[in-house]
């Protein structure tokens, strides 16, 4: 901790007004008041936008999700920046190729994001195998329990995980506790990382073909958008479900659709579309056979708090000139969301 307000580096929070206590609550601003020596009252996108002139003295950004996007006009305001600081998940909605070449460092809170996605999908990774969606919906629909109600369960049934990043990790971590084979399909993992992780690396025509349980965790890119086919979703064992909490543009909804509607016997809790909401009149909003949910996987409520807990402890590193452990460069994002 720096004692002479003097010799801290200059910050500046910029961010929605209705989002900075979510993410950097009492404590966080403690902990960065002790760190930093504040160029300004908070400011807002709109803000900084149309006054660059406040970045002027800014040695240390910190922002989050909505934060300002970091092109050459802010950059050419902004001549002191020496790092950014992002309590989000992916660094995308902010940087620029001119940021880039800027060499600004930036650090992302995507780990701390990704925590809530991988208990999220633990629970519905349970709930699936137990078919709990389905006899809730049985149920309410005949008025009476299932008289004879069956299910994988969670001992010695097989669940495949699309993308080992680093949610898909986590949430591998935390089926180890489950008497499941885990499969997974990721063309940038070797059989020997996966192994550690103690999952067995298959195709994904394979993983589609054996999981009960398919959870995707495949960043939305170019090469990933519909990557998730018909013919892969057709065919899946009877009785499977499909859970995404990654990006809607990574699996072919109207291909999906199809599939739902001939196989009632196929499931899909769907905690991210495209477009996201579905349009009006969906047939995602009134399927039998799907559970929508409103993006809620990632950080909600006090699971924000993480978010920005993790920023501050970054802070503290760089002042204190230590490595930061959640800094992003160029070439990460080529494979991330």
């Amino acid at each position: 901790m720096l004692a002479d307000a003097t010799h801290r580096p200059s910050a500046l929070l910029v961010m929605p007004r209705d989002l900075v206590d979510d993410v950097y609550g009492p404590e966080e601003r403690a902990h960065l008041d002790r760190l930093v020596r504040w160029a300004g009252p908070d400011a807002t996108v709109e803000q900084v936008s149309t006054r660059p002139a406040l970045l002027a003295d800014v040695e240390l950004l910190v922002t989050g999700w909505g934060g300002p996007r970091l092109d050459r006009t802010l950059l050419s305001h902004a001549t002191r920046l020496r790092a950014v600081f992002y309590g989000g998940g992916s660094v995308r909605p902010i940087v620029t190729d001119e940021f880039w070449a800027a060499g600004i460092q930036i650090v992302s809170a995507a780990a701390a994001n990704a925590v809530p996605v991988a208990e999220f999908t633990f629970a519905q990774v349970t709930l699936a195998l137990k078919h709990a969606h389905r006899f809730e919906r049985a149920v309410r629909r005949l008025g009476r329990f299932p008289s004879q109600p069956a299910a994988p369960g969670t001992f010695g049934s097989t669940v495949g995980i699309l993308s080992l990043g680093l949610i898909g990790r986590l949430v591998a971590q935390r089926l180890s506790t489950l008497d499941v084979h885990v499969l997974a399909a990721d063309p940038y993992v070797d059989a020997a990382s996966a192994a550690v992780l103690g999952v067995e690396l298959v195709g994904i025509d394979e993983l589609f073909h054996r999981a009960d349980v398919i959870t995707v965790h495949t960043p939305s890119l170019p090469q990933t958008s519909g990557l998730i086919t018909e013919e892969l979703l057709a065919s899946m064992p009877e009785g499977a479900t499909i859970i995404n909490t990654a990006r809607g543009a990574v699996l072919d909804e109207p291909a999906l659709i199809r599939v739902l509607h001939r196989r009632q016997d196929v499931f899909a809790l769907l905690d991210v579309t495209h477009p996201e909401p579905p349009e009006p009149g969906s047939p995602l909003y009134t399927l039998p056979n799907v559970v929508l949910t409103p993006h809620i996987a990632g950080s909600i409520g006090l699971e924000r708090r993480r978010v920005g807990r993790l920023v501050v402890d970054e802070v503290g590193r760089f002042v204190a000139g230590q490595p930061l452990l959640h800094q992003v460069r160029a070439a990460d994002t080529a494979l991330r969301a």
